[in-house]
């Protein structure tokens, strides 16, 4: 990977999370081997050695193209873990959902249902990497919120999680949505230079507002209104049933 354009003093993420103890289909999901979080490209060091001394194997980095090349993989890098950058938005420049609901709780939902919809190929190899990795994975992406979400939400309905214990992990994130916005403030301004978006700062107050449940309410909502099986889009881009099957295995093994 070439040289991150940005030189960053590095922080420990503060939307990281073990989905361990969730409810799945047969009992509850165990800890140690899937794990949430913000940006990890610039975590920290000791952060970076105690996700790698418990167990961890693989990161899935959600972010597009241009977000890598600022930051690179971090102190990461230097460990024997598997990095897959599978960005599931490739120009954010693009995606924000400022021409309908705005950076609005209804505005994010439509944007986790274009996500579904239109990467899902990428939700699966994301699914297949959790499956089959030795270890604990790591997904992220700047926020640890939407694309994060998506894939914790995809990972949770095939397990057989219920809709209350998705969106319930998912709202988790409300409480740390101040801190993530200043950690990540930094990265944001300089990627709007870097890919030379000449607009306004976007208006993202109403998400420190509550409500963010609607959001995923909504995502799954539509899902099954449009598709009934709301995993059926990932099912036509490859998700397997042996894949679901092995995922539920590792869930509940000791």
């Amino acid at each position: 990977m070439s040289t991150p354009i940005l030189d960053l003093e590095l922080s420990a993420p503060v939307n990281l999370r073990d989905l361990g103890g969730i409810k799945i289909a047969g009992g509850t999901l165990r800890k140690n081997l899937v794990i949430r979080t913000d940006d990890i490209a610039y975590a920290t060091q000791e952060v970076a050695d105690s996700l790698v001394e418990g167990g961890l194997s693989a990161v899935i980095d959600l972010r597009s193209p241009a977000e890598v090349a600022l930051t690179g993989r971090g102190p990461l890098a230097q460990f024997p873990v598997a990095y897959h950058n599978l960005p599931l938005i490739n120009d954010v420049s693009r995606s924000n959902p400022q021409e309908s609901e705005g950076f609005t709780h209804a505005g994010m939902g439509q944007m986790y249902l274009d996500i579904v919809e239109n990467s899902a190929a990428h939700l699966v190899i994301a699914l297949n990497i959790i499956a089959y990795s030795p270890g604990a994975t790591a997904f992220h992406c700047a926020a640890g919120r939407d694309r994060t979400g998506v894939v914790a939400a995809m990972l949770l309905l095939a397990l057989g999680a219920s809709d209350e214990d998705i969106v319930e992990d998912y709202a988790l994130t409300g409480a740390n949505m101040g801190a993530i916005m200043e950690r990540n403030r930094p990265i944001m301004g300089a990627m709007w230079q870097a890919l030379g978006v000449d607009v306004p700062q976007p208006d993202t107050s109403a998400l420190l507002r509550g409500g963010m449940e609607e959001s995923m309410e909504m995502l799954l909502g539509e899902l099954r209104e449009r598709h009934g099986d709301p995993l059926l889009p990932l099912r036509k881009a490859g998700l397997s049933e042996a894949t679901v099957q092995r995922l539920r295995q590792r869930a509940l093994e000791a």
